[in-house]
């Protein structure tokens, strides 16, 4: 288990935590902070004062990309199989991590940074936000998988071949982004819907986040039962039981994670 580092920053308030990818000037990933986000991640998914994330960043970027300067050596044995690996269990921290992640991206986001973000469960911008991934002009390709969740074929291709880059607003119109604000409203949006998720029941988010994890897996018949399964567990769970109460009741329910 790594050390925590100040690469990414983690503050944690009334169950919601906030991760600030924290390198400047561009917030580059490199080793130590895909260490770090993995190591947030996993621990988010075991902590009871979690029960959602922030992704942000400081700074005028959120994420300039992979840092080129720390590229991994081909001539070394190894080295570059640990390095991819290291680079995918990143973005799979994001979307196994058990309780939901909002992106909050406030600036450019670009390689590695937009695949941060699509890991994401939740994603907002700031208007000045732009999306690309330009590895196409940095010898080499990379971003296919991701991006092909995101938008559809022509743009996929289009963006890879070229390294097109889009704006915040083409993705709020395109409907990939959840919202498109100006910068001083972005935080605190992003702020609103965690704090709303984290005032939900705990088991049912958790459930609700690996469903929607699954059933991008399966054709639609099986993703309907293996959610019914799902809704019958929770039907047995003090949580269900207090939403149902609270309903009758008219008051908020308080939950216990049970």
């Amino acid at each position: 288990m790594p050390m925590p580092s100040d690469v990414v920053t983690l503050e944690v308030s009334d169950y919601v935590a906030v991760a600030t990818l924290n390198r400047p000037p561009v917030n580059a990933v490199n080793w130590e902070m895909r260490e770090r986000l993995i190591q947030i991640f996993d621990e988010a998914t075991d902590r009871d004062d979690i029960r959602v994330v922030v992704l942000t960043a400081q700074g005028k970027v959120f994420c300039a990309g992979a840092d080129l300067k720390q590229r991994p050596d081909p001539g070394k044995h190894g080295q570059y199989w640990w390095h991819n690996r290291l680079t995918r269990e990143t973005g799979n921290a994001i979307k196994e991590c058990a309780k939901p992640v909002i992106a909050a991206v406030n600036g450019a986001a670009l390689g590695a940074g937009f695949g941060l973000m699509a890991a994401c469960d939740i994603m907002l911008a700031a208007e000045e936000a732009v999306f690309g991934m330009p590895e196409i002009d940095v010898g080499l390709a990379g971003g296919a998988a991701m991006l092909r969740e995101l938008f559809g074929r022509s743009k996929t291709r289009r963006m890879m071949f070229t390294g097109q880059r889009l704006p915040a607003a083409e993705l709020y119109r395109l409907g990939v982004i959840e919202a498109c604000l100006p910068a001083a409203q972005l935080l605190p949006e992003a702020m609103k819907i965690a704090t709303e998720i984290a005032g939900k029941s705990p088991l049912g988010i958790r459930y609700a986040k690996t469903s929607c994890n699954m059933v991008e897996l399966m054709p639609q018949k099986d993703a309907y039962r293996f959610e019914q399964n799902f809704t019958y567990e929770l039907s047995k769970t003090e949580d269900a039981l207090e939403a149902r109460r609270a309903q009758l009741e008219k008051r908020k329910p308080v939950f216990k994670g049970r």
